[in-house]
């Protein structure tokens, strides 16, 4: 099978297409038959050695956090999962996806929404994983919260605004450009241009913080937090003494695959709850172009990848 792996860390050069065998899943695991994956920030920095989960000793590694294909084989022990069904999943930490095939772990396989290709499928689980775990399981997000998210434009801040205006909180995010306009087509009326207007000007006491940007902008966010309040990132960790100095919890996390979620999401997707935005799609043979692309910034939504063989 085909692959796009890093046999070493750093910039675009370090990609590599390459062919190797088709793994087969052991047990508890399914062998995924790739029909598209899409490309996460996370793709860049585990590139560039930055992503400490992903050391020098798992290299050579397959880039690709989440994908959309079809059961191809199932390992000892796997129930309720039979070849040539349509599924999606966040793939977690072992090799990734931007590849023909991937390996999953059972517990981390959703079908996929009946209501999305796969294209459009593949841009959800890593980065809707994201939002939901960021505002239900560690911001505790209820719906009477003030929430300001950070980058509400983006593959994870697309959802994440979506599901916290699900929820009934008061929904405030920053964006620019026309990633204004963007936000406001999701349904969000309390748009914050940051390139206009300091954020900490236009709202205050706000229950959580929904980080996605940190330096500069997770340090300013300490001013709108009320006292008591949560801050959580996606980046960087918050300072634990501006955090008791306020009375308030403050983390930072890393995503995990999580089957039950990702079904909910795709049941809210399939109920026209939801929209999945993709601003971009390549062949496989130009996954360098797609994280090029990612690279560059300022993409709404998501951009992915579809198999061409």
């Amino acid at each position: 099978m085909r692959a796009f792996r890093i046999r070493r860390f750093g910039g675009p050069e370090a990609l590599e297409l390459d062919t190797l065998a088709v793994p087969r899943p052991g047990r508890g695991e399914v062998l995924v038959k790739v029909l598209a994956s899409s490309v996460n920030p996370v793709d860049i920095k585990t590139r560039e050695g930055r992503y400490p989960l992903i050391r020098a000793d798992a290299l050579p590694y397959t880039l690709g956090r989440d994908c959309a294909g079809t059961v191809a084989l199932v390992g000892e022990g796997v129930a309720g999962w039979k070849p040539g069904q349509y599924v999606y999943a966040f793939v977690g930490q072992g090799q990734g996806a931007h590849a023909d095939y991937v390996i999953v772990d059972q517990t981390a396989l959703a079908r996929k929404p009946s209501t999305l290709d796969h294209l459009l499928a593949s841009a959800v689980p890593l980065a809707a994983l994201t939002a939901w775990q960021g505002l239900f399981e560690h911001g505790m997000l209820a719906a009477d919260d003030k929430v300001l998210i950070h980058a509400g434009s983006g593959g994870v801040g697309h959802f994440a605004v979506q599901f916290a205006k699900l929820t009934g909180a008061e929904v405030w995010v920053t964006a620019s450009g026309d990633g204004i306009d963007f936000v406001r087509s999701l349904g969000i009326d309390c748009v914050i241009d940051y390139r206009a207007q300091r954020f900490e000007d236009a709202v205050r006491d706000v229950d959580l913080v929904y980080d996605l940007v940190g330096g500069e902008t997770q340090e300013r966010s300490w001013n709108v937090l009320r006292k008591g309040g949560r801050l959580v990132s996606t980046l960087s960790e918050p300072s634990q003494v501006k955090a008791g100095e306020r009375g308030a919890t403050a983390l930072r996390y890393t995503a995990h695959p999580e089957a039950k979620v990702l079904t909910r999401i795709g049941e809210l997707i399939d109920d026209g709850a939801v929209r999945v935005v993709v601003s971009g799609q390549y062949p496989f043979d130009e996954t360098p172009a797609a994280l090029a692309r990612v690279e560059r910034g300022h993409v709404h939504g998501k951009i992915v990848i579809h198999a061409t063989a």
